[in-house]
C-alpha cells in the first residue's frame, strides 16, 4: 500500500505511522512549574540526538503542561522506565489538570536531582537531568496552529545511573529491561535475549572496501 499521511487516504482503521517507526524509547519527563509544583508525563517521540555535547529531544502533541513548565523554568528530567513500572508509565500519561501531581497520582517516589529542581523517579534504572536549549514549533497539521508539534531540545547535563546495572565497566541495558512504544496501545521490552553485537566495518587502506570482524567487541570505537 502506499498513502499521503496529510490526505489520510490509508483506508484502515488507524493511521499506522506510529506502527511502522519503531521502537520508540519513552521520555518520561519530570518537570516543575513556576511555583515549583511538580508534573510528570511519558513522551513516545522521544530520543537522544548527539553526545557531544549529550542532547535529547522530544516531541508533544500541543503545548502541554511539560512543555509550559520547560519554557518556565529552562530545565526537565526524563526517567528511562523499567518494565516492572509500565503501569505507573501509563497512568502518568493522563491528561489531569495542571498542577497535579503525577507522581503521587501514580504511586510513584520524586528523587531529587543534583543540578536542575525537577525531580525523576525513583526507581528508575536510568535518568537525565536536563537544561533547556530549544524550543522548535513544528508546522501543523490543521487550520488551528494550537494542534502544532513542539519539538523540546535539551541538554543533558547530568546522569544518574542505578548502581546495581553497571557490571564489568558498562551498562547493562538488558537487565534494564527499558519499556519502549510501538503503535496504537502495544509497547514493547528490552530483554537481554534479543540484543546482539555487531562490529562495524573496517575500510581498507584504499578507501574503496570494507570488512566485518566476526570477532567479539575489543571494545574500541572505530
Amino acid at each position: 500500500m502506499f498513502y499521503e499521511p496529510r490526505l489520510r487516504n490509508h483506508g484502515l482503521r488507524h493511521d499506522p505511522f506510529k506502527a511502522l517507526v519503531v521502537p520508540r524509547p519513552i521520555g518520561w519527563i519530570g518537570t516543575v512549574d513556576a511555583d515549583g509544583r511538580p508534573n510528570l508525563a511519558p513522551y513516545s517521540f522521544f530520543n537522544a540526538v548527539a553526545d557531544r555535547p549529550p542532547m535529547v529531544v522530544f516531541s508533544s502533541a500541543g503545548r502541554k503542561h511539560s512543555v509550559a513548565n520547560i519554557e518556565q523554568t529552562g530545565e526537565f528530567t526524563c526517567s528511562l522506565a523499567g518494565y516492572g513500572q509500565r503501569a505507573a508509565v501509563n497512568m502518568t500519561s493522563a491528561t489531569v489538570a495542571a498542577g497535579i501531581d503525577e507522581f503521587a497520582l501514580a504511586g510513584l517516589e520524586p528523587e531529587p536531582s543534583l543540578r536542575v529542581k525537577p525531580p525523576w523517579v525513583k526507581g528508575a534504572p536510568a535518568a537525565l537531568e536536563c537544561r533547556l536549549w530549544r524550543v522548535v514549533e513544528l508546522p501543523p497539521s490543521g487550520p488551528e496552529r494550537g494542534d502544532a508539534h513542539r519539538l523540546v531540545i535539551g541538554e543533558v547535563i547530568g546522569i544518574h545511573v542505578v548502581d546495581g546495572y553497571i557490571r564489568e565497566g558498562r551498562v547493562d541495558t538488558g537487565a534494564m529491561r527499558a519499556l519502549s512504544r510501538l503503535g496504537y496501545m502495544d509497547y514493547a521490552v528490552l530483554e537481554a535475549a534479543t540484543i546482539f553485537t555487531m562490529n562495524r566495518p573496517e575500510v581498507g587502506a584504499d578507501g574503496r572496501s570494507a570488512t566485518v570482524s566476526d570477532a567479539p567487541w575489543d571494545g574500541v570505537y572505530r
